[in-house]
């Protein structure tokens, strides 16, 4: 009597497919899972509202003169880096080297379009690796001190990398967002 292997073959296809599937499932739990959290909300957020976002900005530009410095180098609201990738960065030199591991200083100076100065800002800022959330850095308005018409705040950048720096600046209704990608020498 002759044998006939084919059903033996097809258990092993099966056996192979089914432990790959659990190796897969296996894998992908172990690894962990980023959120991203642009503009301190999550991404489906983002990109439901983001005209709003962009809007917001117009509304609040046209309230308010806003410029952020970090290490001397000066930045309007802007938000274009987001549609960058890290890429970009390290090829041009848009946003280049503004971080450097260590200390670095943050000044944000807000005002009405008379030019008087304003204090009463609520201020969310982030300094994260760009990659993952494995260092995250949160500012906020406690964290600044305000002098002669300027918040001031100093972070400690812990590595050298990628880094994003995020904020939203609140008074009344009105907020500003920023996104900024550079990198930490």
């Amino acid at each position: 009597m002759k044998r006939n292997y084919w059903p033996l073959f097809f258990v092993g296809i099966f056996g192979f497919t089914l432990s790959m599937i659990v190796w897969t499932i296996y894998s992908a739990v172990k690894v962990p899972v980023h959120e991203d959290d642009t503009f301190f909300k999550k991404y489906q957020d983002v990109d439901m509202h983001y005209n709003d976002i962009m809007r917001s900005n117009d509304i609040f530009l046209s309230k308010y003169n806003f410029k952020i410095k970090i290490n001397n180098k000066e930045f309007d609201l802007e938000t274009k880096d987001i549609f960058l990738s890290q890429r970009v960065i390290e090829k041009s030199n848009i946003h280049k080297d503004i971080l450097k591991k260590g200390l670095n200083n943050i000044e944000i100076k807000i005002t009405d379009k008379n030019k008087n100065s304003l204090k009463d800002f609520k201020i969310k800022l982030r300094v994260t690796e760009s990659t993952n959330n494995n260092t995250i850095i949160d500012l906020t308005t406690d964290s600044f001190s305000y002098e002669n018409g300027t918040y001031t705040s100093n972070v400690t950048v812990p590595k050298e990398g990628k880094w994003n720096v995020i904020g939203t600046f609140t008074k009344g209704n009105t907020e500003g967002y920023f996104f900024l990608k550079t990198n930490a020498n």
